[in-house]
């Protein structure tokens, strides 16, 4: 069925149920696991961010992201080994989180993405817009969206 699954994550709670589906249906059909964490990339302009940040500190902040980033892709490859899987944990720097994780799908060779949704609907999901919807409508590879 699928070999290689990729389960995108940001730390949240919804993204956690996610994560142990994906860790069960590796573990059922014997694929390896990709998790991966998308780490934005600090706004520097006066109109992203509003104010303005020495290099310093968005050096600061920006290494901040990543190590939180990196801790909740190590507790899924702990969690995922500690169930048989073989687990890669990785990191990515961008600000455009869909197209990243349809990136890392291919560049691992991932045939399933598997990640979760907010279920938000009518003009909040117009507002907030949805890494999720993009993913699941741009996608080459098949989508498995937990809620």
């Amino acid at each position: 069925m699928y070999q290689r699954i990729l389960v995108a994550t940001d730390g949240s709670v919804l993204s956690k149920k996610a994560v142990h589906s994906a860790i069960e249906l590796a573990a059922a059909i014997n694929a390896d696991l990709v998790a991966l964490y998308v780490v934005p990339r600090y706004p520097v302009s006066y109109f992203e961010g509003g104010i303005s940040v020495s290099s310093q500190d968005v050096g600061r902040i920006e290494k901040q992201w990543a190590d939180k980033g990196q801790a909740v892709v190590d507790a899924v490859r702990q969690a995922a080994q500690a169930e048989g899987v073989k687990t890669k944990a990785v990191i990515a720097h961008a600000d455009l989180v869909a197209e990243s994780i349809m990136a890392a799908a291919k560049k691992h060779k991932c045939d399933l993405v598997v990640m979760a949704s907010h279920g938000h609907k009518g003009i909040k999901r117009v507002l907030l817009g949805s890494e999720t919807q993009h993913v699941l409508t741009h996608s080459s590879i098949p989508v498995l969206v937990l809620r």
